[in-house]
């Protein structure tokens, strides 16, 4: 799989410049690339224009060679709400896609209980929503979205919303997934230290320009510990170019 952004830009029709401007950038099968910057800096645009949700004023989205030009099965996409149904199950959310999708029940099922197990869920799985966590929904809500198997997971800044303990315990679970699936995955936060940990790049956007202006490659072992010197190093060099651009 590849995804290539060409010269992608992005102006809505209430601004009079550009919020992304001549986006390049390419990601290759099993990376897991993290886009931060400073608020307004586009980088939820930029992710809705990968997954069809946008169209761009100018360039092109690339996806196997084939341009984007609105949603697709290749592509799922998790917001930061978690968008689960209050009135199913946890097994029932997370087998909804792939029934929407036409995949046969015996295959719902499988898979379902494959990844609910992988979020040690399986135990909750005949709970309704209302009756678990915050942090239990979201996890849902991933199981949900790699049950799809696309070629790309799209993550819009999907544990800005819990609290520090919660989003905490969620990054590493996703790290241990990734390492486990090689999905790929385009992944939106704020956080410096959240990309740092999860990234095998780190891309950084200006709210000035609206330009990529850094893209660091994050070498560090896996699994990652925030408190080790060389992770504190590199996020505190990310972080003043973040804090840079913001200024």
């Amino acid at each position: 799989m590849s995804l290539v952004l060409q010269g992608l830009c992005k102006r809505f029709d209430n601004s009079e410049k550009d919020t992304l401007h001549e986006i390049d950038l390419e990601i290759k099968t099993g990376e897991f690339v993290c886009i931060v910057g400073a608020s307004g800096c586009g980088k939820s645009t930029l992710l809705n224009l990968v997954a069809g949700l946008e169209q761009p004023t100018q360039g092109k989205v690339l996806l196997d060679g084939k341009e984007v030009t609105k949603p697709g099965a290749d592509r799922t996409v998790m917001f930061q709400e978690h968008g689960l149904f209050p009135w199913l199950t946890v097994f029932e959310n997370v087998k909804f896609g792939m029934k929407l999708a036409g995949i046969s029940k015996q295959q719902q099922e499988e898979k379902a209980k494959h990844y609910l197990e992988m979020m040690n869920l399986w135990e909750y799985r005949d709970y309704p929503i209302h009756q678990i966590s915050g942090g239990m929904r979201q996890r849902t809500a991933l199981a949900r979205s790699l049950t799809m198997e696309s070629k790309l997971l799209l993550m819009d800044e999907p544990f800005s919303a819990l609290d520090k303990q919660t989003s905490n315990r969620l990054r590493e679970e996703l790290q241990r997934i990734w390492m486990e699936t090689k999905q790929t995955i385009l992944f939106i936060t704020h956080s410096v230290e959240e990309a740092v940990y999860l990234a095998d790049r780190v891309v950084v956007l200006s709210p000035a320009t609206g330009k990529v202006t850094e893209i660091v490659t994050v070498e560090l072992p896996r699994p990652r510990h925030v408190y080790a010197s060389e992770f504190v190093e590199l996020r505190h060099k990310i972080l003043e170019e973040v804090r840079g651009e913001a200024v």
